[in-house]
């Protein structure tokens, strides 16, 4: 009987980690050791296809099978990153109060017996409810969404904060294609189901 691939999440976030648990497969998340600063010039799409591609070759030697994931959210040419704190989040959250945000979510499968890596980003598309003080501050206070991209955690309470959303994938929103991803394992030889 052939032995399970190793499968290696290259990432810290509870939220991937939860994602690829909802497959079922066996796997070890650990997070790489990268500079995820764009490059000049890079568009929000390249920098996050970059970047995945980036994490999954850093931990390359710890499995068969390495998934990076990156997402950079953009609204009219500006990016918004993690906000790291309550002041940065109140800030993004009165800018895209009422605006339309693009979610640039790349996945990377390496497979290190081919030397092989598959590669797909993921657009989602979302428009934010206009958002008065009162709502911003109880969002935060109850969810402290410090560590989401566009402090807009919509797997949780930031839902509230959405009015419409449009992907062909709902889990990239959350920061890994499931969709896409379980076509890239089976075309590696490991069938989800």
């Amino acid at each position: 009987m052939e032995q399970p691939r190793r499968i290696v999440l290259a990432s810290g976030s509870p939220y991937r980690k939860a994602l690829l648990g909802r497959l079922g497969l066996p796997f070890e998340a650990m997070a790489p050791d990268v500079d995820e600063a764009p490059l000049p010039g890079e568009s929000p799409s390249e920098t996050a296809l970059r970047l995945s591609v980036l994490k999954a070759r850093a931990l390359a030697y710890r499995g068969e099978l390495v998934i990076g994931s990156d997402q950079v959210a953009s609204c009219e040419g500006r990016r918004y990153d993690k906000p790291g704190n309550h002041e940065n989040a109140v800030r993004q959250l009165r800018e895209l109060s009422g605006r339309t945000v693009d979610f640039h979510t790349a996945v990377a499968l390496l497979d290190t017996r081919k030397t092989q890596v598959q590669t797909r980003v993921v657009p989602c598309r979302v428009t934010f409810r206009v958002l008065d003080e009162a709502r911003i501050q109880a969002y935060l206070e109850r969810e402290k969404p410090y560590d989401c991209s566009a402090s807009a955690k919509a797997e949780g309470l930031g839902i509230a904060l959405i009015r419409q959303i449009e992907t062909e994938d709902p889990s990239s929103l959350i920061g890994l294609p499931l969709i896409a991803l379980c076509e890239m394992l089976e075309r590696a030889g490991v069938p989800v189901l």
